[in-house]
């Protein structure tokens, strides 16, 4: 039997430990599913954050500890590990740069404490016994993995992916800081300098043997101005190491005939129970108990690439209709007094609900009968995946992960309502054609059936990611 190729995941986030959102989901998920396949020694290192529950910590053993050197600095740096579902995860200790106050990022410091984790994570290789294949880097605070692997490591034999989970945040800082904080030689300022700044996730493109990113669409989208965020040109020139993997979701914890957060546990073979989750969901928002109007639901960050400006300016003509909004979410203060003035104005059917509330976001997944996610750009998403596992119909905007996840229902095996334009119109125009659906019981039902039988499961996704790693292996 052949050996096992040996992968290392290497996340700032990871669930179930600490996350924030899809990047945590699939560092959380995908080695996983890589294990279950056999081909793989899957292991994942990711920084121990001062609020990973102590539930975590004592089934955590200490391997050891090592200096880290980074730049002038000497840092303590401790290792920890655990086994879950056939995958070690280690953990990097520091507590000066991983024990904050709030949150796991956002702080004036976050270069620094990113290079430090860069740096630990191939200075603890001793400590793990293990010798990766591959190391797979995931966004820009693991970018300067492939850039340390090029300029400070002498592991010829390791490969490198980077994955690129959102494109916005790059890892951008000054020139000057090169040595000091990155401890980086100056023959790398011309790797990792774009647009006069340090940009790591430039750098990471160009250090890295391949780079993956979260859905087909959104890898072609990204080598054009509009959706690149100026990184473009870079992308375009290392387009031959671009691939493009749908994400996955947990399909056994998004599974309302599981789901102990939900109203009343339902599956496609009793899917009528699931209106007893509406009645209750509309109890919740305060809005009237009336099993026939169609409920259309928000989860989201509020924020503008996640479409809100077209749901404020689409919900003023949906309001005047039979219908009714439930909103969950945070984000630009714009935003949220925007959706609070809406239901001030229409109370008995537009439901601001503004938190972010996990539990809730089931209740609302399994009661609502539409959601809502017209966003300007998604490089993934994975409400939409949830939302279809409790037969909630989404409406998507023909963009990234949405694009390529969710089918129209014009088409025989639709499971929800897609539209191009980025327009107020055009999510009315693909919020009508769903609301006249509803009036269609049986074609209704025919569709959320669908829509929930889909497969999401990281199984798929994980084939292609095998392929990759064996395409990798293969050519050096």
């Amino acid at each position: 039997m052949a050996a096992k190729k040996k992968i290392l995941f290497s996340a700032a986030e990871v669930l179930p430990f600490a996350a924030t959102g899809g990047l945590g989901e699939v560092a959380g998920s995908l080695p996983e599913a890589l294990s279950a396949t056999g081909k793989f020694d899957v292991r994942v290192v990711t920084p121990l954050y001062g609020e990973i529950e102590s539930y975590w910590r004592e089934k955590m053993t200490f391997l050891g500890s090592t200096a880290v050197e980074l730049a002038w600095r000497r840092i303590y740096c401790g290792l920890f590990s655990l086994e879950k579902n056939g995958v070690t995860y280690y953990f990097i200790d520091n507590e000066y740069y991983f024990k904050r106050s709030s949150g796991l990022y956002g702080y004036f410091d976050d270069g620094e404490r990113y290079a430090f984790f860069c740096k630990a994570v191939l200075e603890c290789l001793p400590l793990m016994d293990f010798m990766p294949d591959i190391i797979h880097a995931h966004d820009w605070q693991s970018a300067l993995l492939p850039i340390y692997l090029s300029y400070r490591y002498d592991y010829p034999q390791i490969r490198t992916v980077f994955t690129i989970h959102n494109v916005e945040y790059q890892g951008k800082y000054d020139l000057s800081i090169l040595g000091d904080v990155f401890a980086l030689p100056p023959e790398a300022a011309s790797v990792v300098e774009y647009d006069g700044c340090i940009n790591l996730m430039k750098g990471a493109l160009e250090c890295s043997d391949v780079i993956s990113t979260v859905s087909a669409t959104y890898v072609q989208e990204l080598r054009t101005p509009e959706y690149g965020q100026g990184l473009h040109p870079i992308i375009e020139r290392n387009s031959r190491k671009l691939i493009g993997i749908l994400n996955g979701i947990d399909v056994v914890g998004y599974d309302p005939s599981q789901d102990d957060l939900i109203f009343e546990k339902f599956s496609a073979k009793e899917f009528d129970k699931k209106a007893i989750n509406k009645k209750e969901l509309q109890k919740l928002a305060g809005l009237p108990v009336e099993p026939n109007v169609p409920v259309m639901a928000v989860i989201s960050r509020l924020a503008g690439h996640k479409g809100v400006e077209l749901i404020c300016q689409a919900a003023e003509e949906l309001l005047q209709g039979d219908v009714q909004i439930i909103i969950l979410g945070k984000g630009e203060v714009r935003y949220e007094d925007w959706l609070r003035s809406l239901q001030e104005k229409y109370p008995t059917k537009m439901s601001a609900m503004i938190t972010y509330n996990k539990d809730l976001s089931r209740k609302v997944y399994a009661g609502a009968d539409i959601l809502l996610m017209p966003s300007k750009s998604e490089p993934c998403g994975l409400s939409q995946m949830s939302a279809c596992r409790y037969g909630t119909v989404p409406i998507v905007r023909a963009t990234g992960g949405l694009k390529d996840s969710i089918r129209d229902n014009a088409q025989p095996d639709g499971i929800g309502f897609v539209f191009e334009e980025y327009s107020a119109g055009g999510l009315l125009g693909a919020a009508y054609r769903a609301i006249d659906l509803y009036k269609d019981k049986q074609a209704w039902k025919a569709l959320c059936i669908r829509a929930m039988e889909e497969d999401f499961s990281w199984d798929r996704s994980a084939g292609v990611y095998a392929e990759m790693y064996e395409n990798i292996s293969a050519s050096y």
